[in-house]
């Protein structure tokens, strides 16, 4: 016969308090004074009672779940530093990430009904975008959502993002300012905002410096898809001698196209820049010049908009974080 599961009015007796006591006592932010919380927390170890989250949830409107969605997280390495740090901060404020991993192509609209029934305290999207409806809806409804590297204008949706089209921008300088005069773009997910803004962003500072005529190869966001999009650009009888890929892990691949199938030398024949700095970009093997986008400012900025201040949730704030030129040896500098 299987033993009988302790609840919290067994550790109300035990303690000899009441049962919201035991509640209160389980509570961070519960209205009790230490010594009692101590007496009841003693009494719930010596009987074996662990409170059960989901019960206590329907009690207090409160999860202390944290929904994300990420898109296809196994095709980056830069999400999942991003997730690891969205665990590690969140944890320690006594919270519990629900991760549903998507396709970048799959539409979060799909899968914001199945999140909600979790009862989920916010909700990050760094997926594909979400509607303006399930926003909306999540936001009356008091959860917060914030968008990772990714913007709904006009929405109750928070925002945080690199400054993408600005890091595409200093690419087309950094290039231009080490004289290659034959350019090259490789694409990540086309259908994503951060590769439409890098893209745009590159494009634009060319135009503007004069130079036209910009070589585009399709990638992925993937090693393999940048070792092929490399391929196919140097392979051509006017192959180009830089090339910006959309994401780091693209570069990298990029590189030992390069490298290992054609013999190029990198940076005295072929200047290679990614974005991103994954830990692989600062490997020696690569030594990848890049732009960084740093995951603790994500992460600090998101818990920011996800806490409640006042008692009231944000809504509809952007934040913009510039991102860092990381200079390596993958492509000439000025003057060289």
């Amino acid at each position: 016969m299987s033993q009988r599961q302790v609840t919290s009015y067994d550790v109300a007796q035990h303690a000899g308090v009441s049962q919201p006591t035991v509640s209160r006592a389980f509570d961070p932010n519960g209205n009790i004074n230490a010594e009692t919380r101590a007496r009841v927390l003693q009494a719930a170890a010596e009987l074996g009672y662990q409170p059960n989250a989901i019960a206590r949830g329907l009690t207090t409107q409160r999860t202390d779940i944290v929904g994300i969605i990420m898109g296809n997280i196994a095709r980056s390495l830069f999400y999942p530093s991003v997730l690891v740090e969205f665990t590690r901060r969140l944890q320690a404020m006594g919270k519990q990430v629900l991760l549903f991993n998507t396709h970048e192509t799959r539409s979060v609209d799909e899968i914001l009904p199945r999140f909600m029934s979790y009862r989920v305290d916010a909700l990050i999207v760094a997926s594909n975008t979400p509607g303006r409806e399930l926003i909306d809806k999540c936001t009356s409804m008091g959860t917060p959502v914030v968008l990772l590297n990714r913007t709904v204008p006009n929405t109750t949706a928070n925002a945080v993002c690199s400054d993408n089209e600005k890091g595409g921008r200093m690419v087309a300088d950094l290039l231009l300012d080490a004289g290659c005069k034959r350019l090259a773009f490789v694409t990540g997910v086309e259908v994503t905002v951060t590769n439409e803004l890098r893209q745009k962003g590159f494009m634009e500072r060319l135009n503007e410096r004069g130079y036209g005529d910009v070589l585009v190869e399709h990638g992925e966001y993937t090693y393999d898809s940048g070792f092929a999009a490399a391929l196919r650009l140097l392979d051509r009888d006017d192959p180009p001698d830089g090339i910006f890929c959309a994401a780091d892990i693209m570069a990298l691949g990029a590189m030992d196209a390069a490298r290992y199938r054609l013999g190029i030398k990198i940076p005295e024949e072929l200047s290679i820049v990614g974005y991103d700095d994954i830990p692989m970009a600062s490997w020696p093997a690569y030594d990848l010049t890049t732009i960084r986008q740093s995951a603790t400012a994500m992460v600090d900025a998101v818990v920011h908009l996800i806490t409640p201040h006042k008692n009231k949730i944000i809504t509809g704030q952007v934040v913009l974080l510039p991102g860092e030129l990381i200079q390596r040896s993958s492509a000439r500098q000025k003057n060289e």
